[in-house]
This record gives C-alpha cells, sequence and structure tokens, in this order.
C-alpha cells in the first residue's frame, strides 16, 4: 500500500473513531438528562433583570423553604432581603423552621443572560444540582430557555422554565436576532465550559447580607417592588 493510501485509510479511522465518541457521548448526555428531567426540583435560578422575578422567589421561599435559591445579578442586596422579609418572614424559633434567607443566595458578577449561567453554572454544579426551575419574565423566558437548556443541559442538568407575570412594560425587549445571537454564544461556551468556568467571588447568602455596608451606597429599589428598607436606610 502506498503511503498516500494508507495515510487516507488512518484518516479515516480516525473520523471514524472520533465519530463514534461524539455518539457515545451524545447518547450518554441524553440519559443524563432524561434521568435529570425525571428528578424533582433541586434548586431554583433566578434571572435578574425584573423585582417581580424575586418577589415571586420570596413566594416560593416561604413555602419551600428548605428548597435553595440562586438570585443572579438581580436587585441590590438591601432591596431582595426587603422583599423576603415582608414575604418570607422568619419563623418562630418553636417552630424549628430555618429562616428563609439563609437558602438564599445573591450572585452578582453576571451582567447578561449569558453571564447568569457562566457564573450559576458552578455554583449549581457545586450544590450537586441536577434538575433547576428557571424564575424569569415571559417576554425572556424563550431565549434565556433556550440558553439554558444549551450550557445546562451540556453538563447534564435539566431546565424547567416558570415563567413570571409582570405588569407595566417588562425591562427586557426581546427579538429573534438577539435570541439566535445569544444560543449561538451558549453553543460556543458549552463547550468551553467543559474546559474553564468562572468563579464568582461575589456570592454571598442573603441571612449573611450586612445591611450597615449599604448605608452609603446610593441605590435604589424597583418602584413595583414597593420595598420598605429598615429605618438604618432612613435618611436624616
Amino acid at each position: 500500500m502506498r503511503p498516500a493510501q494508507k495515510f487516507r485509510q488512518v484518516r479515516q479511522y480516525c473520523w471514524i473513531a472520533i465519530l463514534a465518541l461524539l455518539i457515545g457521548l451524545l447518547f450518554h448526555l441524553s440519559f443524563q438528562l432524561y434521568q435529570a428531567a425525571h428528578r424533582p426540583v433541586d434548586a431554583v435560578l433566578v434571572l435578574g433583570g425584573s423585582i417581580r422575578r424575586e418577589m415571586a422567589a420570596a413566594e416560593l421561599a416561604r413555602d419551600q423553604s428548605q428548597l435553595p435559591i440562586l438570585i443572579s445579578a438581580g436587585s441590590p442586596a438591601p432591596c431582595i432581603w426587603a422583599i423576603v422579609e415582608r414575604e418570607a418572614p422568619p419563623a418562630s424559633a418553636d417552630l424549628g423552621t430555618a429562616d428563609p434567607k439563609s437558602h438564599i443566595w445573591l450572585e452578582s458578577c453576571a451582567s447578561s443572560t449569558l453571564g447568569n449561567y457562566r457564573f450559576g453554572l458552578p455554583i449549581l454544579q457545586s450544590w450537586g444540582v441536577r434538575h433547576v426551575e428557571l424564575m424569569t419574565s415571559g417576554t425572556h423566558q424563550v431565549r434565556a430557555t433556550g440558553l439554558g437548556w444549551i450550557i445546562l443541559g451540556s453538563h447534564g442538568i435539566w431546565l424547567s422554565p416558570t415563567p413570571v407575570a409582570e405588569t407595566g412594560r417588562p425591562g427586557n425587549q426581546e427579538s429573534i436576532l438577539k435570541t439566535l445571537i445569544d444560543w449561538m454564544r451558549g453553543v460556543g461556551w458549552a463547550f468551553i465550559s467543559q474546559l474553564y468556568e468562572p468563579q464568582c467571588n461575589g456570592l454571598v447568602r442573603l441571612d449573611q447580607v450586612v445591611l450597615e455596608d449599604w448605608v452609603d451606597l446610593d441605590f435604589e429599589c424597583e418602584h413595583q417592588g414597593q420595598v420598605e428598607l429598615p429605618d438604618i436606610f432612613e435618611r436624616p
């Protein structure tokens, strides 16, 4: 056999082996996702962009205080603290129930929907999550859910969307082009995240937020939340 023919034959075998490996990985991932989809929800991911999403998360924390909730790039921490205090106040110590704020985590590193998943994925993985509930506005749901299925799905995590009702004009303005571009970026990150995942240093549990640290900072809470901040924020 000539060297050129031998080289072509070896190259052909390599491509066959690569294709077989990819098919095997695809079947393995599909089986993982099938299992994850039939598991109970392990955690909730709330995407920032509207305070009504955080209000819905607070109601969920009130009803299911043991379910971990990750709020990604949401409202300023004191605003979320006040919402949860109002919607899901700490239970009486006599009841032996944990403060819902101890199960809510704030991630402040993301600055986009793609960033929500870039920084949220390592956190969810560290919690051992296989099935996550996504909370976002209905207008944002298609783009955000597709992006989540691509990125989280590539790591065997199933995502179930829960739309949050909005009043007035939602913050997200969606378009087909914007959605397609984000999905393509998601495919790229799905491959990159197999080797590299950024860690967020701005992760804090809500019950560990030091409100005094925010007193001199300039921030506002969305008016739709009708947030009443603690007395320490009252201006003289």
